[in-house]
């Protein structure tokens, strides 16, 4: 007997998921796959709160773009709603104060989980590349490490030092230690 084919899912069918249950777990699809995570661990959070703040201290002086996080609304298509754990949108789309119109990541982070790895290191990753996000990183805490992407790479940069983003528009680029973003608390 074979299998039944699975549910290809709509960002519309998502985002009923999401009304229905009030964020959590939170639900994305990649080309019609439905990637489902439970709600973060706290230190993921910690992690991502870490990098939200630095990231909008550096913005607060660089005008050009503004930092969000989850839970979002990203959308590329009827069968793509993805959520960054932290991502940075283009001023002109931010002032919109709507999801429709954030359609361009100029950077986008997401902090692993032991849930979403094959998510957030192989499907969103190559749907951040295909739409031409030009920096994503993959921030593995209990590693100590990060994965650094752009559109061209077949492979990451392992990265455990610093992380370093040079945005085209920036007059200096955004610069944190990923020892100052995984101490302990």
């Amino acid at each position: 007997m074979g299998m039944a084919a699975p549910l290809y899912h709509t960002a519309e069918m998502v985002r009923a998921l999401i009304d229905e249950t009030r964020h959590w777990p939170r639900y994305e699809t990649v080309y019609g796959e439905l990637l489902v995570t439970p709600a973060p661990r706290p230190w993921h959070q910690v992690v991502a709160g870490r990098l939200l703040l630095a990231l909008g201290n550096y913005l607060e002086s660089e005008r050009f773009g503004e930092v969000l996080m989850s839970p979002a609304d990203i959308s590329w298509g009827p069968d793509t709603l993805v959520q960054p754990d932290v991502f940075v949108v283009p001023l002109e789309e931010a002032r919109a104060l709507a999801w429709p119109s954030i359609r361009t990541l100029l950077l986008a982070a997401e902090i692993l989980s032991p849930s979403s790895g094959r998510a957030d290191r192989f499907t969103k990753r190559r749907l951040y590349q295909s739409v031409g996000t030009p920096l994503y990183w993959v921030i593995d805490a209990d590693a100590g490490a990060a994965e650094v992407w752009t559109p061209a790479d077949q492979f990451p940069r392992i990265e455990r030092e610093r992380l370093v983003w040079t945005p085209p528009n920036a007059s200096r680029p955004f610069e944190i230690t990923v020892e100052r973003l995984l101490r302990p608390l």
